[in-house]
C-alpha cells in the first residue's frame, strides 16, 4: 500500500509541473476529438495509450529536470544534454501519439 500512496504522491508532485499539466490538457483535447468522431474500440485503445504514453514521459521528463537541477544549480553540458535526451523522449513520444491522432481522425473523416 504504501508504495500505491507514493506513486500518488508523485502524481500530485507531476501535476504541480506546467509542463505535465499542458500534456493533460492536450490528452483531454484528444479524448474530445476522439468523441466528437466516433472512434472504435481499438482508436480508443490506441487513444488511451498514446496518451499516457506522453504523460509518462513527461513526468520522466520532469524528475530528470530535477534531478540535474538538484545536482548542479549553474549551466553544465553535460547536464544539458542529459535534460536535452529527456526532452526528446517526451517529443518522440508526442510525435508518435500525433501520429495516431492524424490516422485516426483522418481514417474517420474520410472513411
Amino acid at each position: 500500500m504504501k508504495k500505491f500512496a507514493d506513486s500518488f504522491h508523485g502524481l500530485k508532485i507531476a501535476l504541480k509541473h506546467r509542463a505535465v499539466r499542458v500534456q493533460c490538457v492536450l490528452g483531454i483535447f484528444a479524448l474530445i476529438g476522439g468523441l466528437i468522431v466516433r472512434l472504435d474500440h481499438y482508436e480508443w485503445l490506441a487513444f488511451i495509450i498514446c496518451i499516457f504514453m506522453v504523460i509518462s514521459a513527461e513526468i520522466m521528463n520532469t524528475a530528470v529536470e530535477r534531478i540535474g537541477d538538484y545536482l548542479n544549480m549553474e549551466k553544465d553540458p553535460k547536464i544539458k544534454a542529459i535534460k536535452d535526451l529527456s526532452s526528446a523522449a517526451v517529443l518522440t513520444a508526442s510525435l508518435g501519439a500525433l501520429s495516431v491522432c492524424i490516422f485516426c481522425v483522418v481514417r474517420r473523416l474520410l472513411g
